[in-house]
């Protein structure tokens, strides 16, 4: 990181950071007993936040899964029963608890049939797709020429009869909404895009309005099979469109520390699949952390602990909550926490880049590089050495940010690949995904690196509950005006919503 770093730090925080992550002896400090009397709490809670706890509740999320037909996804039961397994663990840790109703709007496709050669080819309608008339299309099937099939300029489609056909175009190097409006454009009358990975191809168009002529995605295998059936008759139906759905958040709050002056720290709860690292992790650290601290510490600042809905689905969960408050509700936050995907089985240590140096995104609000800090030194103290996340606007944070709160948080890796440096210092395999089974079904109990899990999990009992205590380096607790007056001058639109799953390329 390029910010400076502080020189010095409480004792405690040394203390605590190294005992936490287990990984040193009885560490030098200078006056253990008053170190303890200034940093007990968030040290106590850390130390009391155990692989074994955080362990038990992703064995619930595991067992719910199974019995609701292998998914915790958003709209099924398994994420009810979630939500009913958060709330009594709450409750018995002394929590009043809400679960407030949200609603947000969903592309679903009722209907995805295709046919070539009269042969039935698995389809999967790309997001914001136009539909075909109600009973489909017949149209003959054109590819597109070797050496031009990823169709990412007109010049690809030279020489292509393309006119009133459905035309199959190969993923990559442009994203899927250019490949269809070149497509439209070339007369074509739908669009099939095939996989260059093993695979289905969940893709989206983008946006509505970047939505030309109905698209749909076929594997790699299918692609390859159709590219020498040029001419053979293909039978299309994609019908699609926009449907209402109601889900839910929990949040729970201290009944002690400033209201006025807010820890909220959230996860998402719901998944794809069973989803037990992306995101039981973090919810099980998160619910851990809760739990150990209890319904009223000896707090300042109170913390309010959140379980997001329909993150996988954009985002909806945590961007309805930021929306339902006013401007001094907005204020009365200050600062968000994140923990989205915290044990992946090929763990990086990444924290979240509220500074900017990384130079792949823009810093967070002000204060978010001091809470990167927080996290980098809690790391450092115990070896252990992170590299920051950009804030992608692929987590619940975005909203956040958007209204200019400061944010951070943690992350353990998705599909992004190892590399050999990262091995070196981190152990692991290079050249593979942090997590291989990143939205599959194998998103299992088996798929968490535990040893990851728990320092992260101690990161996130500790670096919560000190800002519960205060927030003094985060915002330096200015006149409630001054806070508003920052805050109103950085609030920025939204960030993109959060599709990981559907790639727009």
């Amino acid at each position: 990181m390029s910010v400076t770093r502080s020189g010095a730090r409480p004792a405690a925080v040394v203390l605590a950071a190294c005992v936490g992550l287990g990984l040193v002896g009885s560490p030098a400090v200078a006056d253990p007993q008053e170190a303890f009397a200034v940093r007990s709490l968030p040290q106590d809670v850390a130390n009391a936040v155990e692989l074994t706890g955080v362990n038990r509740h992703l064995i619930a999320l595991q067992r719910i899964a199974e019995q609701n037909g292998g998914t915790r996804a958003d709209g099924e039961p398994g994420y009810d029963a979630s939500i009913d397994y958060v709330v009594g663990r709450l409750r018995a840790a002394g929590y009043d608890v809400s679960t407030p109703e949200f609603d947000y709007e969903l592309f679903v496709a009722s209907t995805e049939r295709l046919a070539v050669a009269g042969e039935s080819v698995d389809l999967e309608a790309l997001e914001f797709t136009p539909s075909t008339a109600e009973g489909g299309l017949t149209a003959p099937l054109a590819v597109l020429p070797a050496g031009s099939e990823l169709g990412c300029a007109p010049e690809d489609y030279a020489g292509v009869d393309a006119e009133g056909s459905v035309l199959l175009i190969r993923r990559g190097e442009c994203d899927f909404a250019l490949k269809a409006r070149l497509a439209s454009e070339a007369g074509a009358a739908a669009a099939l895009i095939a996989n260059n990975v093993d695979g289905a191809l969940s893709g989206t168009l983008g946006d509505p309005s970047l939505a030309t002529i109905p698209t749909g995605g076929v594997t790699r295998a299918d692609g390859d099979a159709l590219w020498s059936q040029a001419g053979a008759d293909v039978e299309l139906e994609l019908i699609a469109g926009f449907e209402t759905r109601t889900s839910r958040n929990v949040i729970a709050q201290t009944r002690t520390g400033r209201t006025d002056n807010v820890v909220v720290a959230g996860a998402h709860l719901d998944s794809v699949y069973a989803g037990i690292n992306d995101n039981g992790t973090g919810s099980a650290a998160l619910l851990e952390t809760a739990v150990q601290l209890g319904g009223a510490p000896d707090v300042d600042n109170a913390v309010r602990f959140a379980w997001w809905g329909a993150e996988e689905l954009g985002l909806h969960g945590s961007t309805q909550y930021v929306r339902s408050l006013d401007f001094e509700q907005q204020l009365d936050i200050a600062l968000y926490l994140n923990f989205d995907m915290i044990g992946s089985p090929n763990a990086g240590y990444f924290v979240l880049d509220g500074d900017g140096s990384e130079g792949l995104s823009a810093p967070g609000p002000y204060g978010s590089a001091q809470i990167e800090q927080a996290f980098v030194d809690y790391f450092a103290e115990g070896g252990i050495e992170t590299e920051g996340a950009d804030f992608s606007g692929r987590s619940d944070y975005a909203e956040f940010i958007a209204v200019g709160i400061p944010s951070g948080g943690l992350f353990t890796g998705a599909e992004g690949l190892k590399t050999e440096e990262q091995a070196e210092k981190w152990g692991g395999v290079a050249g593979e995904a942090y997590d291989p089974n990143y939205h599959f079904p194998a998103d299992d109990l088996g798929n968490v690196d535990r040893v990851a899990l728990e320092r992260n999990a101690k990161a996130v009992a500790y670096v919560t509950t000190a800002y519960g205590e205060s927030t003094e380096t985060v915002n330096g607790v200015p006149p409630r005006a001054k806070r508003a007056e920052i805050r109103a001058t950085t609030r920025v639109a939204s960030a993109s919503a959060h599709r990981a799953d559907l790639v727009a390329s």
